[in-house]
């Protein structure tokens, strides 16, 4: 699990490979990760945009993903409060990661802010033997 903390607000991620889904033939394999928002910090806030760096070693390929909330939703966590969610990605190679921001935004006087999400890697687990 990779973590990073950002003004108060924690995120962890688990990266999970999804090998009935993927298909090597066809250089497509799939993953899914598991992100947990934690607010530490004093005050509510809001998650409102998301900003992604998906590397992919096929190529060296870039993309960029950004846009509205996380999985159609924009979360409000009060102090101590947790958000949690399921996304995926593919890849053309067995090996890539991704990393990014969140837009979040303080309730108490509407000042947003950016918050890291950790570097993670995506790899096919036999590629780590």
């Amino acid at each position: 699990m990779q973590t990073a903390i950002t003004q108060g607000i924690k995120v962890s991620v688990e990266v999970f490979f999804h090998p009935q889904q993927s298909q090597p033939a066809a250089s497509q394999y799939v993953f899914a990760y598991r992100i947990t928002i934690e607010n530490q910090s004093k005050h509510t806030v809001q998650l409102l945009r998301r900003h992604w760096h998906i590397f992919d070693t096929w190529r060296m390929n870039v993309r960029e993903v950004e846009g509205a909330g996380v999985v159609g939703q924009q979360p409000i966590l009060e102090p101590n409060q947790q958000h949690q969610y399921v996304s995926g990605c593919h890849l053309h190679s067995e090996m890539g990661w991704m990393n990014g921001t969140y837009l979040m935004q303080r309730l108490s006087d509407e000042q947003t802010f950016q918050v890291d999400i950790p570097t993670f890697k995506m790899i096919v687990p036999s590629k780590l033997n």
